[in-house]
């Protein structure tokens, strides 16, 4: 079946339809979402049983592209930067060196083991060297699973700011697998100038963002995360432009803006939330429609050994290597090891070998695809276990929710009281968003003039307001009052 302009709103919200009604029940056999997904995308395919035709790696890596630009931003949104920041060194490090490292042993094992050159066997083990964060996220969020240690953080780090290594990798190793004339030590200044343009313009953009976000008025709050986007894809884009990496830059840009006060952030989270699920849909549903099963069965031999060389040597070696200068129990470096999922990141990078038209383009992408899907089926539906086995899951009666989640769902705290501002505050005439509340704390509604106000970031606080709040214990009240009852003349502007 052609993909025509009649039908292409039909069949692709019918195969939308059936993904999510899958992915819905897909838990309850222990499978992993995200492989159904997939699947539903290679049965509508060409060999399949809608036969839908669809061979454009152009047009598939466009969409992989956009999709991954919301899934990297609503994952560093999600990121609670009080959990991240302990363990900051260890999550760059393993988005780094152990990227790095999981390139160079998968590659000269690739070498050993096939016909392919070094550079190309190098092109292979940078394709699939990265964590993919679409399957860590949806996977560890949808099992609720609980990870003792700041596990959880680290794995989440680690899988949200890795694919901008294994990008410049990717595209290093292909020019040279292009210019064989071309020595490795030329690939160095790109790297180079990839990570660091990308960091600085990811923190710029991000203040930037806030800035605007902030001072912006629209009429709409609906307009709020339309202009969110807006500044993602500039991120994105801008920092491509200037030879930096748009993946890294989105990333920290949404961790930045994640860990402050947005007008209408509720709304933004919420929106990211829904997006980031409907870009993976359709994010696999697309790398399904574009793969041929009938391609991938001659590389099924090859692919097992490769995949199961990846999960059980060349990940621990990495991780293992990566944090030997790090304090952490033998048992949290073996569960990191563990999770090494590999999604539909490494299938949209095997796509830049097909549009260059290198010779082992095809082979190398179902080799990828083929580790893709062994990955997600074995490490995907084992974090349970391993986790139960190495003592690393918390009892359910023990799981916490972190501050970013409170806020999502509104849980309430266990005490409310009431704050009246004085004329003399420093919070008088300033609006909530600007004020740097104690996060501990949480405005429920404001009385004004006898009548009730629910608060919002662009909310300017009035003389005699009265503030009822809500939080678990009085240390944090004493804070809050201290907090809001400076007098003005001793609050830097």
């Amino acid at each position: 079946m052609n993909l025509t302009t009649e039908n292409i709103l039909l069949i692709g919200s019918l195969l939308l339809f059936i993904s999510i009604i899958v992915g819905k029940t897909s838990y309850k056999f222990g499978v992993p979402t995200l492989l159904l997904f997939l699947v539903v995308g290679m049965l509508a395919g060409s060999d399949g049983i809608l036969g839908i035709y669809f061979d454009s790696p152009k047009l598939a890596q466009l969409i992989g592209i956009v999709a991954l630009n919301f899934i990297l931003f609503s994952g560093g949104l999600d990121t609670d930067w009080t959990s991240v920041k302990p363990i900051l060194r260890e999550g760059i490090v393993l988005s780094t060196v152990g990227v790095l490292l999981t390139a160079l042993t998968l590659g000269t094992f690739v070498f050993y083991v096939t016909d392919f050159t070094i550079y190309e066997s190098m092109l292979l083990g940078s394709i699939v060297s990265s964590t993919d964060a679409a399957a860590v996220f949806s996977i560890l969020r949808s099992k609720s699973l609980a990870l003792k240690s700041n596990l959880r953080p680290t794995l989440e780090l680690e899988s949200g700011s890795n694919d901008p290594m294994a990008y410049v990798l990717t595209i290093a190793f292909l020019t040279l697998v292009i210019n064989q004339d071309q020595s490795l030590s030329s690939i160095i200044p790109l790297f180079l100038q990839q990570m660091v343009l990308g960091g600085i313009a990811g923190f710029g953009f991000g203040k930037l963002s806030k800035f605007i976000i902030n001072r912006i008025k629209l009429d709409f709050e609906g307009l709020y995360p339309v202009l969110v986007i807006a500044l993602m894809f500039i991120t994105f884009s801008a920092t491509d432009f200037v030879g930096g990496n748009g993946f890294l830059a989105i990333y920290i840009c949404a961790v930045f803006l994640g860990s402050q006060d947005l007008i209408h952030k509720k709304t933004i989270l919420k929106m990211y939330d829904g997006l980031a699920w409907l870009m993976q849909i359709v994010l696999f549903l697309t790398l399904g429609l574009l793969v041929y099963p009938s391609e991938i069965t001659p590389v099924i031999g090859i692919g097992l050994l490769i995949s199961l060389f990846l999960i059980i040597v060349a990940r621990p070696v990495s991780v293992f290597l990566s944090l030997m200068f790090f304090k952490m129990e033998l048992r949290r470096r073996f569960y990191i090891s563990w999770v090494g999922l590999r999604g539909a990141v490494p299938i949209v990078f095997a796509t830049y070998p097909l549009l260059a038209g290198i010779d082992k383009a095809d082979m190398i992408f179902n080799i990828v695809f083929f580790i893709s899907i062994t990955s997600v089926l074995i490490q995907g539906t084992t974090l349970s276990v391993v986790a139960k086995w190495l003592n690393v899951a918390l009892p359910a009666k023990n799981k916490t929710m972190t501050n970013l989640d409170q806020f999502i769902l509104d849980l309430p705290k266990s005490s409310l009281k009431e704050f009246e501002l004085l004329p003399d505050d420093h919070c008088v005439n300033k609006r909530i968003v600007d004020l740097n509340f104690p996060q501990s704390t949480f405005i429920v509604m404001i009385k004004r003039n006898g009548e009730y106000i629910r608060p919002g970031g662009s909310t300017k606080l009035k003389v005699h307001d009265v503030l009822m709040v809500l939080a678990d214990e009085d240390k944090d009240f004493n804070m809050l009052s201290d907090f809001l009852h400076q007098p003005k003349f001793l609050v830097k502007p």
